[in-house]
């Protein structure tokens, strides 16, 4: 161990200095090979969301193949059946959003009533915001394709400009093609992991075999259920915002529930949700804390169904990370490897803390003296 009496002789501290400087190089070295790591990683954590339903497909079909076929083609036909029905809603949104910026530059009544009601240094930034080039661009989409491009331009600049060629879009079509691979084959031999125990020298099987088990119990509890319980506060958030009738309302609904995969950060987008209220006060003359007291309402139910309806029942009653260490981890993983950093960073977070809690075993309260008992509660 490491927190122990032993002396801190030549030899221990050699250990230790090789030992981190082996994880120092394993980091520089899936740093050097982020890009080609990155579509295994993409296809390892949708295999790992999709297991549960090839598992249970699987137990009706009686065949693994036709379980992970089946579970594919539904996951494919359940994305196709969403994407049709929500990129036309944010279409409309981003439409209406640049209806609304025109109006602002073109001194119309909503102009006007944002002049009299904004502070001048706010209602200035405003029209600064609207008179700009790339924001207008932005809001003027009103095709799928057109969205779609000008966001991949916009969010992911570098890669678009690699993407923008024929022969570059058959590659990145390529990429997709093996991530899909490595994905069918992962949910193929999913199960044969099992036997990875068999290979472990039989004086390590039994702790090997506790702290994957372990990790394994971290990863369902912080990882796969997290993703529900986000996938939840994104649905009921972009219906409320809806309701409400915010602009950007499915767009503001879906970053909520992408926040809530760290429990609390979704809490960053509440000065978003203000600011898109406030142009929903100009836009309808609503009064300003009705539509405040409205969102608070959406947020409020949001984290009812998030804390009390789902929660126990998929986290269990058991405690999840802390949302500071979920944060860290996302930090800090993505500033070492990039985007590969972000995707595990979770599942190493996952790792390190089973490892810690094998490592420093929970301290044992102290036997009580001869002749004194437990208090009896009156």
């Amino acid at each position: 161990m490491v927190f122990d009496d032993r002396p801190f002789t030549f030899d221990r501290v050699t250990r230790l200095a090789l030992t981190a400087g082996l994880l120092w190089g394993i980091v520089t070295l899936l740093g050097y090979l982020s890009d080609v790591l990155a579509p295994f990683a993409v296809a390892l954590v949708l295999a790992y969301l999709l297991n549960p339903l090839a598992n249970l497909l699987e137990r009706r079909l009686k065949n693994r193949t036709l379980a992970v076929i089946a579970a594919l083609v539904a996951v494919v036909l359940a994305g196709a059946a969403l994407f049709v029905l929500v990129v036309p809603m944010i279409v409309g949104e981003m439409t209406r959003m640049g209806r609304l910026l025109s109006d602002v530059m073109n001194n119309s009544d909503l102009a006007r009533r944002a002049a009299e009601r904004l502070p001048p240094d706010l209602w200035n930034a405003v029209k600064d915001l609207a008179a700009r080039d790339d924001v207008r661009a932005w809001f003027a989409q009103n095709d799928v394709v057109g969205l779609v491009r000008e966001a991949a331009s916009r969010i992911l600049p570098g890669v678009w400009g690699v993407i923008s060629g024929t022969a570059d879009v058959i590659l990145g079509l390529a990429g997709v093609f093996v991530v899909g691979l490595y994905l069918v084959f992962l949910l193929l031999d999913y199960r044969k992991v099992r036997h990875w125990r068999d290979y472990v020298p039989e004086r390590y099987r039994e702790s090997a075999v506790g702290f994957v088990s372990d990790f394994e119990a971290y990863m369902n509890r912080y990882f796969r259920a997290q993703a529900l319980l986000a996938a939840a506060v994104g649905v009921v958030c972009a219906v409320g915002f809806s309701l409400v009738g915010l602009p950007l309302a499915i767009v503001l609904g879906l970053f909520v529930g992408l926040l809530s995969m760290v429990p609390y950060l979704q809490l960053l987008s509440v000065p978003l949700a203000v600011m898109l209220g406030m142009v929903h006060c100009l836009e309808t003359d609503m009064g300003f804390g009705t539509v405040l007291a409205l969102i608070g309402l959406v947020y409020v139910v949001a984290q009812v169904v998030q804390d009390v309806f789902l929660g126990p029942r998929i986290m269990g009653k058991a405690m999840g990370l802390s949302p500071v260490l979920m944060l860290l981890s996302l930090s800090v993983w993505g500033k070492l490897l990039g985007f590969l950093g972000l995707l595990i960073a979770l599942p190493m977070t996952c790792l390190c803390l089973a490892w810690y809690r094998r490592l420093v075993p929970a301290p044992v309260s102290a036997p009580a003296p001869e002749g004194e008992g437990p208090v009896s509660e009156r």
